[in-house]
């Protein structure tokens, strides 16, 4: 597959910083050492259900200046499954196969995805039924795309929720506040542990540890009462309330969103604690922007591996980040379940060194009351 072929390549998904890095390295690598063309797909599948296809022929020149602008040039969608595509009427039809048909029409050997686990499910499935020649590229600030330790846009937010909780820091010390950073991280708490860490947060609260809210509170009134006037605290979206509920916002079209849990803990907090207590949102803000240094090396990587394994006719597999080295494994790997931050891993080990509450467990040689009453009872 070294002589000439004409390749395509789309986003899918929400959008994070690094995206168009990779396209810059797939266009590279396909027309400068293969000499191949690169068609850009727009809208992710909703281009290919246009007619004619939503697409725009993509050279070196022409993204060349792509590797720091954040966002995707070529446009994405998290909406409208292919399989389940929702109609004005209000019904759902399968619309696969115009996602198919308009493929081909193309004159495609090959397509390249950028994607988490849902698009690339989406794209995995696409792929077998109509006979597409499919390589899959891992995106996703929440980091939790399976057999990768690095997926793009994921340093980029850990970045960006770093540097919210540096300058709290300051405005939390000089009122004397409980700051709360509510972070992005669908099924895991990947952001939240990383930026809590590096950003000298106080407590951290995770997905994957259940915490006590009064344990939370105590830490919070101990920090208080050794002359600590301030607490910073990061959690991660998809943790629950104290009852096990996860907190969404409705949207349009009956769609759901996680979100809340950060103003939920706030409240709590405040009626027990007495502290002044405030929120802080990140949301989409650790989507945006110009992508760190580290995205952008990752993205290129994974950008020329795509293309590599196109020319070596391995398809059906997505490129992933092992050890400081690039390889892949087929897309039913990645694809069947999610990575999540390990309990017992170095980083929640690093926070429990540092002093950071993490909800769970009594810190820095403090006993709790069920202690108190067994060490009575001894």
């Amino acid at each position: 597959m070294t002589s000439s072929k004409k390749i395509g390549i789309l986003t899918s998904g929400g959008d994070c910083s690094g995206l168009n890095a990779a396209i810059r390295a797939v266009t590279h690598c396909a027309e400068s050492v293969y000499g191949w063309e690169v068609i850009g797909i727009c809208r992710a599948t909703r281009g290919l259900l246009n007619q004619p296809p939503d697409v725009m022929k993509l050279t070196t020149s022409q993204v060349d200046n792509w590797l720091t602008m954040g966002g995707t040039m070529l446009g994405t969608t998290n909406k409208g499954n292919p399989f389940s595509f929702p109609m004005e009427d209000g019904t759902r039809c399968d619309r696969s196969q115009e996602i198919i048909d308009n493929y081909h029409s193309l004159g495609l050997d090959a397509l390249i995805g950028i994607g988490g686990d849902g698009s690339l499910a989406i794209l995995h499935k696409l792929a077998k039924q109509g006979n597409i020649n499919f390589v899959g590229i891992p995106k996703t600030i929440d980091n939790d795309v399976s057999v990768t330790e690095k997926s793009i846009g994921f340093e980029s937010a850990v970045n960006i929720a770093t540097e919210a909780l540096d300058r709290l820091h300051f405005t939390a010390a000089s009122h004397e506040r409980v700051m709360i950073v509510e972070v992005m991280g669908r099924d895991a708490g990947h952001i939240a542990i990383n930026a809590g860490i590096a950003g000298g947060a106080h407590v951290v609260l995770i997905p994957e540890i259940d915490y006590d809210l009064k344990m939370v509170c105590d830490f919070i009134c101990d920090r208080q009462n050794s002359g600590n006037n301030y607490t910073l605290v990061v959690v991660s979206e998809a943790v629950c309330t104290e009852s096990g509920q996860t907190l969404q916002k409705e949207l349009q079209f009956g769609e759901c969103r996680l979100g809340g849990i950060g103003q939920y803990l706030a409240d709590k907090v405040a009626a027990k604690t007495g502290s002044e207590t405030r929120v802080t949102v990140l949301g989409h803000i650790q989507r945006g922007g110009t992508a760190s240094p580290l995205d952008r090396l990752l993205a290129s990587a994974f950008g020329v591996a795509a293309v590599n394994l196109i020319a070596e006719e391995k398809f059906d597999r997505m490129v992933t980040w092992e050890q400081g080295q690039v390889s892949s494994v087929p897309i039913s790997e990645a694809i069947k379940t999610y990575r999540t931050v390990n309990p017992e891993g170095t980083l929640v080990k690093t926070a429990r060194g540092l002093g950071i509450c993490l909800g769970d467990r009594p810190l820095s040689g403090k006993v709790n009351r069920l202690e108190r009453q067994l060490q009575g009872m001894a």
